[in-house]
């Protein structure tokens, strides 16, 4: 006779060509969350199609709600049964735009396989972690002896904080005892992952004012002070010469990774270094990806060089991004930040700093029932044991849960790892993580209920 988790496993198989047919229709809506860019009736369409799917499943009063960002999450729920734990089941429909059109070798709103893997804008993030979840769900049926909440976001990529303000206006809708956070994902493809670390986020806008107005080079040259050279000279100090790392007065740039490595020359194709071109920073790429903080500068205001005139530049402005390790309080960084960019201002050029978004970082506890189902899941699909990573972006709602429901674990996974190029052109998935990560769901849901009476 098979064994349960053998028919688990065929029925999952036998639901693949349908969560492509899902995914591909998924897909082929541009649910970007930005008026500016699409309409929003687009989005509205994705959160109807993702409510139509979860009540098909057999989840209860699913349903849009309106958030205060003007988004809609979509919601529903199935009751526990008596004594039994319940699951949150999160995603986001929102996508990131294309960006360049032409750097897709095909239409980014259309699902195409190539090469066994699936490409097309959300197919990793988050669109493939929604079929999963389907996937999952159909697979089980009506053997679900855990209750499910709901949840998927529709304003995750704009970082406008919607569903995090509804989560602390209705905690109620929310409350589980294991939170499935699915926007992340495997190491790599066939190595079963849970994210157990995320760094915060701050940004800051800095400006640096030297003149009254642009004036000629050719006049006033030399004495004049340039404020761009100003502001390119005050980003430099942001990093060390000569190995590239983080360097901010005030901000410790030497924390350890205790999780699972990252090979740098895996780390170089995932990131598509240059060859010749040399990474930044010292010790492990674990180190200083998951576990330091890392500045990047986002853009700079200054005359583009076609059309640029022989003037001095009066005035200039960066948008200076900071991600910052658990451990370190994002506030207290953007105040480093800020200061250290105030002091390293030469000349006695005028400086303004404009502080924008911030987000904390996140460290999930690792010891409980939900972590050893997951674990064992995991070891049951792929094979071998569970690995834990950190990752390098942020996900500000991991906070708002923590503090919201305490006594609740929080799992990141998904169906994600590094050849999706998530946000970037030719985002994909492989279709083998769907269909592993959709029987490692399955498998936790089935099993967690045991582990939470223990």
């Amino acid at each position: 006779m098979p064994s349960p988790d053998s028919e688990l496993a065929a029925r999952i198989t036998e639901l693949m060509p349908r969560a492509k047919a899902d995914l591909s229709e998924l897909v082929a809506i541009p649910s970007v969350a930005d008026p500016r860019q699409y309409p929003p009736e687009e989005c509205r369409k994705a959160a109807q199609w993702v409510a139509d799917a979860f009540g098909e499943v057999g989840l209860r009063d699913v349903h849009l709600a309106e958030t205060p960002d003007g988004s809609h999450a979509v919601i529903g729920h199935r009751p526990a049964p008596p004594g039994a734990p319940t699951v949150l089941l999160y995603c986001h429909y929102d996508v990131q735009p294309p960006l360049d059109d032409a750097a897709w070798t095909t239409p980014p709103f259309t699902l195409t396989e190539r090469e066994g893997r699936w490409y097309g804008r959300g197919t990793a993030d988050c669109k493939g972690n929604i079929v999963m979840h389907l996937t999952a769900l159909r697979a089980l049926g009506d053997d679900i002896p855990v209750g499910i909440k709901f949840v998927a976001e529709g304003s995750e990529e704009q970082g406008t904080g919607g569903l995090e303000a509804y989560v602390t206006r209705h905690p109620e809708l929310f409350l589980a005892d294991a939170l499935l956070i699915c926007d992340t994902g495997n190491a790599a493809v066939g190595t079963g992952t849970a994210t157990t670390s995320l760094r915060g986020l701050t940004n800051v806008v800095v400006s640096v004012d030297t003149l009254a107005g642009e004036v000629h080079s050719g006049m006033f040259g030399g004495p004049a002070p340039d404020a761009l050279a100003a502001l390119v000279q005050m980003l430099s100090t942001l990093r060390d010469p000569k190995t590239g790392a983080t360097r901010i007065d005030g901000l410790d740039g030497e924390g350890t990774w205790k999780g699972a490595g990252y090979d740098e020359e895996r780390f170089r194709k995932d990131a598509g270094v240059l060859d010749g071109v040399r990474l930044t920073g010292t010790d492990s790429v674990a180190d200083r990806l998951w576990a330091r903080p890392a500045v990047t500068v986002l853009g700079i205001d200054c005359p583009p060089v076609v059309g640029s005139s022989a003037s001095i530049p009066a005035s200039a402005r960066a948008r200076v991004s900071l991600r910052v390790p658990p451990g370190t309080n994002a506030d207290a960084a953007r105040e480093a930040l800020t200061a250290h960019l105030v002091a390293a201002a030469p000349w006695g050029a005028r400086v303004g700093v404009e502080a924008e978004t911030a987000g904390s970082p996140f460290r999930a506890a690792t010891d409980g029932p939900a972590y050893a189902a997951l674990g064992r899941a995991m070891a049951d699909v792929y094979g071998r044991p569970m690995e834990f990573l950190g990752q390098g972006g942020s996900i500000p709602l991991c906070n708002v849960l923590a503090q919201a429901y305490p006594r609740a674990e929080i799992v990141l996974m998904g169906v994600e790892e590094p050849q999706c190029l998530i946000h970037a052109p030719n985002e994909s998935v492989d279709p083998s993580e769907i269909e592993h990560m959709a029987h490692v769901e399955a498998l936790f849901l089935r099993t967690y209920g045991t582990e939470a009476r223990r």
